[in-house]
């Protein structure tokens, strides 16, 4: 049992001829991730890096069974992949895709809000569950397998994280990036949840930054659960000046609780152990499994 994603999930690439698709779909298939097969209209019967290439999301379920779709599309028709993947009953959807107007993703989430469907992202790196599947266009070297989960807006974090857990001696169980946009699908609550319910993971690394409110949501409710799993926790952004946005659409700071300061009052309060500094994650994981 993992989290998200696992070496019996079956895998397509929506956008998969393209050059980002195809791109990140080889680094996938090298590291061992079961991809089945990949979506581009008008190339459906083609095969692909010796995988079959269809004209739709519907038509790949049909042929291979798959129940995670990655989505490598550009911004203008990002949110009509992510609708053909819910429509089609896709179980677990990756968004990377950077860039999708934020009406679009107003739709979009009231659409997987009504389905059975899971959202990672977009503007993600996508998820990974080490030594068994890589969705996303996280390094694949840097994960080891463990028993310490990672939740993080940023992608670079996440990668910084998992590299920091492995030098501490530790391994991750699934890395999570769920994406900087204002509107996502999974928020860093959700995915707390899943962890704390997994028997596979013993902890808890969550990275967040400046703007919006799922931090404290999080944390809040990990407190009110009675902080079952140690929690690391990092906000990034600490410098960042009010109203201007940093990197990620949704960072910026809004009001007085947006603030890297304000979230990390909230994380200690609610009993989390929370660093400084990013290169402070492995070492105090390390500290607090002891």
């Amino acid at each position: 049992m993992s989290v998200i994603v696992n070496k019996n999930s079956k895998i397509i690439v929506q956008g998969f001829t393209g050059k980002e698709g195809t791109f990140h779909a080889e680094q996938m298939i090298e590291y061992g991730t079961p991809v089945v097969g990949g979506v581009t209209p008008g190339k459906g019967g083609q095969q692909h890096l010796n995988l079959p290439v269809f004209n739709t999301v519907e038509d790949a379920r049909k042929a291979t069974g798959c129940n995670v779709s990655i989505i490598f599309v550009p911004p203008a028709f990002a949110a009509d992949s992510v609708l053909e993947a819910v429509a089609a009953g896709i179980e677990t959807v990756v968004c990377i895709t950077e860039g999708i107007p934020v009406q679009d993703m107003v739709k979009v989430k009231a659409a997987v809000e009504a389905s059975n469907t899971r959202l990672i992202g977009p503007n993600c790196p996508g998820v990974i569950t080490p030594e068994e599947a890589k969705v996303g266009i996280m390094p694949g070297f840097v994960f080891k397998k463990g028993r310490i989960g990672i939740v993080s807006k940023s992608g670079t974090l996440t990668y910084e994280a998992a590299d920091q857990i492995v030098k501490a001696g530790l391994g991750v169980s699934t890395a999570i990036g769920i994406g900087g946009d204002p509107i996502i699908g999974t928020t860093t609550k959700e995915a707390v949840e899943l962890f704390m319910n997994d028997p596979e993971t013993d902890a808890i690394v969550m990275i967040g930054e400046i703007g919006g409110g799922m931090e404290a949501e999080a944390s809040r409710w990990i407190k009110a659960n009675g902080n079952k799993k140690p929690v690391v926790g990092f906000i990034a952004g600490q410098t960042a000046p009010a109203g201007r946005t940093m990197g990620h659409a949704g960072a910026i700071v809004g009001g007085k609780d947006d603030t890297a300061a304000a979230k990390m009052a909230i994380m200690r309060e609610c009993g989390l152990t929370v660093v400084d500094s990013p290169a402070e994650i492995g070492i105090t994981m390390a500290n607090l499994l002891k």
